[in-house]
């Protein structure tokens, strides 16, 4: 009979840690962590040196926009306002002392977005300017740049990401982990500058940092970039191990992309999912040379499509239409106008007579359609939802609700004076979706005692 006392019971003892359910695996604790225990311990015995937090703002509407000009525009009218509720409490406080700045100042949040360090700015009198210089282009979600005022007063945690891209001119990638419900642990390579919530909540690992001069080397040098002193993130004792176990061939630039290579092994991430949901990546050096550089090759190759996603050939098999039209007889008549976007959707068919989503269509605008998007490209997942997916999430038109400022990801393609820019974009990332599905279908398989 159906009754509580007939169901049977399972017995369950929590493990060392004190899980009870979805427990950790021991395996795990033998491999190398990714992260030092302390940052920049150069003889750390963990795979980098150094790492960080993604950037966290507390004002994300405001020091984030696709338009440089819009920015420009919300910072400039925020700073303004911010000086003058400064000046206007630095009077106040003199007439009276006890004069607390919670009761005093304008919230008016469609004016400024107030944090705890930008309080204590206005208690200690501190005027700003506006810098157009600390715009920079950052990585804010996957396959989703935008514009950044990237100030230390008005980044609430910037963390040690100054490190990692200290100069518009200076090169260098980040990879990106964080704990995914979905996949185990998520990590996208960036070679901007990473948002805390880019894949999840994102610690960042550089294959550089960067330390600067002082004031009196600095005159020594021709350039800004010059006045930076390059270091290795990958460590001197990962290094070591890796030459050990696979010969003098192997770099640190090797040992970085292994380490990419690695985190998107669907054997490594299903197999220690629940330790991801605790703890940073440990990563194992794997017991052949040859499985060492398949992983590196691969995460190499991985690397280049994630790094220049805008740049890639379109999917072979899309049919991009116009008014229903092929592109080829209805592109011409097409103006800049044309390719901008609202908000993507899904198209639709009829499946024994119901009505479902049909994902191999997508729906740019109401002159623009793209068929032929293939299942696969749906398989690659970035903290548990689709690039392609993202793509569509990013690219609309939004009104923050608290500061009713907007951001219209048309403006970002305008001021590139590339109107197809975010269409170009959608296509591009359908087939570095393929590829890396393709890519991560090839990863040798890992095995541990013996078993996949």
């Amino acid at each position: 009979s159906r009754h509580i006392k007939n169901l049977p019971l399972i017995g369950l003892k929590p493990n060392k840690e004190g899980d009870w359910i979805n427990q950790r695996n021991p395996l795990f604790d033998t491999f190398i962590p990714m992260a030092p225990e302390q940052k920049g311990d150069s003889k750390t015995k963990s795979y980098f040196n150094i790492y960080a937090r993604g950037v966290q703002t507390g004002r994300d509407a405001w020091v984030y926009n696709f338009s440089k000009a819009q920015l420009e525009a919300n910072m400039g009218g925020m700073i303004s306002f911010y000086n003058q509720e400064t000046e206007a409490y630095q009077k106040a406080f003199q007439e009276n002392k006890n004069r607390e700045i919670e009761a005093f100042i304008n919230t008016d949040s469609t004016k400024i977005s107030w944090s705890v360090n930008l309080k204590k700015d206005l208690a200690r009198h501190k005027i700003h300017a506006f810098e157009p210089a600390k715009i920079i282009e950052s990585l804010y979600r996957p396959f989703c740049k935008q514009r950044l005022y990237f100030h230390k007063s008005f980044i609430e945690r910037p963390s040690l990401n100054a490190l990692f891209f200290p100069h518009e001119g200076i090169e260098n990638f980040v990879i990106c982990v964080s704990p995914s419900p979905s996949d185990g642990v998520s990590s996208l390579i960036s070679k901007n500058l990473a948002d805390f919530h880019l894949n999840g909540d994102a610690q960042c690992f550089p294959l550089y940092y960067y330390e600067e001069h002082s004031a009196s080397e600095e005159a020594l040098f021709d350039s800004p970039v010059a006045a930076y002193t390059r270091k290795e993130g990958i460590s001197d004792f990962i290094l070591q191990s890796a030459v050990g176990k696979y010969g003098s061939s192997v770099t640190k630039e090797a040992i970085f992309y292994y380490v990419y290579g690695i985190l998107h092994s669907p054997d490594y991430r299903k197999t220690f999912a629940n330790d991801f949901k605790r703890r940073l990546p440990r990563i194992p050096l794997v017991d052949r040379a040859v499985d060492f550089w398949a992983f590196s090759k691969a995460g190499r190759q991985l690397a280049d499509w994630h790094i220049h996603y805008e740049k890639g050939a379109p999917y072979e098999g899309l049919v991009l239409l116009y008014d229903s039209a092929p592109e080829s007889e209805a592109g011409a008549d097409l103006s800049p106008i044309d390719y901008q976007v609202r908000k993507m959707r899904f198209g639709k068919k009829t499946l024994a007579e119901k009505t479902v989503v049909d994902k191999s269509t997508l729906i740019y605008n109401k002159r623009i359609t793209l068929t032929g998007i293939p299942e696969k490209a749906y398989a690659y997942i970035v903290n548990g939802k689709s690039a392609i997916e993202w793509v569509m999430e990013r690219y609309q038109v939004k009104t923050d609700k608290k500061s009713q400022l907007r951001n219209d990801p048309n403006h970002w393609a305008a001021e590139r004076k590339e109107p197809r820019y975010i269409l170009d974009l959608l296509r591009s990332v359908i087939r570095v979706s393929v590829q890396t599905v393709e890519l991560v279908e090839r990863l040798p398989r890992l095995q541990w005692d013996g078993k996949k």
